[in-house]
């Protein structure tokens, strides 16, 4: 049974699977658009409202625990300067997916998530 088990693995192992949202939430943070399948999308979400959850903490523990999962310096000055505070008197759902058209080698659902 697969009760209590959340998550997609998404035919990755684990190191893959993490270094898949590390390099896509900071590709969502810079671009805050990006493609991607939607269960990816879906999962991507997850890691992503956290670190604006972070962010919107600003404190130096915060700052350091995010640090682990988004690359680039300046993006996360950016995250913490810029994205934080906008989302500041909100309590959630600060991504939004929406559905695109099918891939076309393989027909798998494609879809875009961006920053609310």
């Amino acid at each position: 049974m697969r009760h209590r088990k959340r998550g997609r693995k998404l035919g990755r192992t684990t190191s893959h699977r993490t270094a898949l949202f590390r390099n896509q939430a900071t590709a969502l943070f810079e671009h805050e658009q990006i493609r991607t399948t939607l269960p990816k999308c879906k999962e991507l979400r997850r890691v992503a409202e956290k670190l604006i959850t972070l962010a919107k903490r600003g404190d130096l523990t915060a700052r350091r625990q995010a640090a682990k999962m988004i690359h680039g310096t300046n993006l996360h000055y950016t995250l913490f300067d810029d994205i934080g505070p906008r989302y500041q008197d909100r309590s959630g759902g600060y991504t939004r997916i929406i559905r695109g058209e099918l891939r076309r080698g393989d027909g798998a659902q494609m879809g875009y998530i961006q920053l609310v």
